[in-house]
């Protein structure tokens, strides 16, 4: 037998994190059977080793259905809506490693998973989405349910097919799973005119793919490696800026040895939270618009940003140009486009997260350097101390549910170790995002390139699919709830006991607070009182519901939720003056923060005009979700 190449050794490196096998053996059992190119799909993804579709039929995919109605390993999810398809499909994907896998027709069925397929793309996750297509003889003629679902895709897709022949069925499936889940992880489109669907041909799935034109980097450069390391060694405040790159590389262990054995902090964006664990006193959390004040500092005031994985997002730098001022930049990303865009870098590596880390790792070893010296972390902690998260005292608002004190109390009762929480996207998101603790990655899923309100709760159900015995919890706003609460009857009809947290201020919360911050409280469009009751809407779909209005409703009200067998909606009633602190404001620095309370003096809530004040552009932002 031939021996492996280092680059069959990084693919085969690249297959595992996929979660698939690599090279022969891989296929199945129907090897040169005759067979239609529907079921010749159907077979293509049990060679893949696909177990869940997530999907809705229609007429130009019901030959692809009626092959799936046979298979005995793929179960089929039945969506309310094809958005909703493509969301749990992306939440499968987030929460187990592997290829999320949707079915749909044409024309509105296809166009429906755009925004799905947009918000994988934004936060590089793997999808296959297969849509049917008209025949083949009348595709440009604007016939019956017919749209150029290639082109309409084509800026939000890592690759896609429009299948010609049968002939080239197989290989285009063999490698449209190999282009999705290696490299940069990305969502890849299907689509299969249905006259190809009902064609006879002869199923032979390849044991490998052979495209010249893409090679991903995993190795990085070794001299570039050594110059980290030398950076490293010289550096008095290094910090760790990591992002979902971590959790797509599987490099959780190798950015825990960095960490530790250089006694170097660590600041995580949304996709990264869970990559490093929340526990660890070297972890300073959240950073950027929304994140601590003490993690927006060590930014600034570091001499050495090591950034893996992250790709220097607007919500994370804030003014660009005052964004850690002080620091060289090492950056590491598999995708050598991100290296220099936003931030220039004064040591690129492209390469995998987890064999770059790994080589720094050894090369550090090897050099004999000493851990990063206390006074830096011991900065570090004291700015935790002084300017910790905080919230509204209970004693000014009586009555009031303080949301920060909910999920802080949520926190409390989830099991780090076999919980997965997913967010909707808005204020919640974010309260989600400082108070929830995370202990390993996969275990908090949110959107967070598009910021796609109706992401969370479909992403829920199927985080709740790929991961049975998990305790998934979806933390929702009322708006972003109703964006895809139809999939409540996807919950209901397949067992899935997923529940919802709905904090329910009856307000588009953050473009609300944004207005009350920077456009004088002219609250345009941002009102959705009366909302509907939603624990009839619950009862409706056969779920379990019920709403609180008090604080002391809280804590039994949260233990009945997580207790409860099957799905379950818990109403939470908050204000919606509650607003999300602290904030960097839109054009400001990130050390420029509003409401970052510091102990040392007492802090207290800044009025419209502070808010106002800390940024002149703010009448630029725009809308905002």
């Amino acid at each position: 037998m031939k021996p492996e190449t280092q680059h069959d050794q990084l693919a085969r490196k690249a297959r595992a994190i996929a979660g698939k096998p690599f090279g022969p053996g891989s296929n199945t059992d129907k090897q040169g059977t005759v067979m239609t190119g529907a079921q010749a799909v159907i077979a293509s993804l049990e060679a893949e080793g696909v177990d869940t579709v997530f999907g809705y039929p229609g007429g130009q995919a019901i030959k692809i259905y009626d092959a799936l109605y046979d298979s005995r390993k793929i179960r089929h999810v039945l969506a309310r809506h094809e958005q909703g398809a493509t969301h749990m499909a992306d939440g499968y994907a987030r929460a187990t490693g592997k290829v999320g896998v949707v079915l749909v027709t044409s024309g509105p069925g296809a166009t429906n998973t755009v925004t799905g397929i947009a918000t994988a793309y934004m936060d590089s996750i793997p999808l296959v989405v297969i849509s049917g297509q008209v025949t083949r003889g009348v595709i440009g003629t604007d016939s019956f349910q017919e749209s150029d679902i290639v082109g309409i895709t084509m800026p939000v897709v890592k690759h896609s097919f429009l299948l010609q022949s049968t002939d080239d069925l197989t290989k285009t499936f063999r490698e449209a799973f190999y282009i999705a889940s290696t490299g940069r992880p990305g969502p890849v489109l299907i689509d299969i005119p249905s006259d190809l669907a009902g064609s006879d041909m002869v199923f032979n799935y390849p044991d490998g793919v052979n495209l010249p034109s893409y090679r991903p980097t995993y190795k990085g450069n070794a001299k570039q490696v050594k110059q980290a390391c030398s950076l490293i060694r010289d550096s008095k405040r290094p910090l760790l800026y990591v992002g979902g790159g971590i959790v797509s590389s599987h490099a959780c262990a190798e950015l825990k040895e960095l960490a530790e054995s250089m006694r170097i902090p660590v600041v995580c964006t949304l996709l990264g939270k869970g990559a490093f664990p929340s526990s660890s006193p070297l972890n300073l959390g959240p950073v950027g618009m929304h994140g601590s004040k003490y993690a927006n500092m060590a930014i600034t005031k570091c001499d050495l940003l090591i950034c893996v994985g992250a790709r220097f997002s607007d919500r994370v730098t804030g003014k660009l140009s005052e964004f850690a001022p002080h620091a060289n930049v090492i950056h590491i990303d598999i995708d050598p486009a991100e290296i220099g865009k936003v931030r220039e870098s004064q040591v690129p590596i492209v390469g995998d997260a987890q064999i770059v880390l790994a080589d720094i790792n050894e090369q550090l070893a090897k050099m004999q350097i000493d851990p990063v010296g206390s006074p830096w972390f011991e900065q570090c902690d004291e700015w935790r101390e002084r300017w910790p998260f905080s919230h509204d005292d209970p004693n000014d608002s009586p009555g009031q549910i303080i949301p920060e004190v909910v999920l802080d109390q949520l926190s409390q009762k989830l099991d780090p170790d076999t919980s997965i929480v997913t967010t909707e996207v808005g204020q919640h998101q974010m309260w989600a995002h400082q108070r929830i603790r995370r202990e390993h990655a996969r275990t908090f899923l949110s959107s967070g390139g598009l910021g796609t309100m109706g992401f969370g709760f479909p992403a829920a159900i199927g985080a709740q699919i790929g991961c049975p015995d998990a305790q998934v919890v979806c933390v929702a706003g009322d708006g972003s709830f109703q964006m895809n609460s139809q999939e409540m009857a996807t919950a209901a009809i397949n067992n899935v006991p997923v529940k919802v947290a709905l904090m329910d201020n009856r307000a588009l919360g953050m473009v609300h607070q944004w207005q009350k911050l920077f456009y004088h409280e002219r609250y345009s469009s941002t009102i959705l009182d009366p909302n509907p009751d939603f624990v009839k809407l619950a009862d409706a779909y056969g779920w379990q519901a019920e709403r609180i209005e008090s604080p002391e409703e809280v804590s039994p009200a949260l233990d009945r939720m997580l207790s409860s067998k099957g799905p379950y909606l818990l109403d939470i009633c908050i204000s919606a003056d509650q607003n999300v602190y602290p904030m960097v404001a839109p054009g400001a620095a990130i050390n420029d923060i509003i409401d970052a309370i510091d102990l040392t003096i007492g802090g207290v809530r800044p009025t419209e005009d502070d808010a106002a004040h800390s940024t002149s552009a703010h009448k630029k932002a725009g809308n905002e979700r």
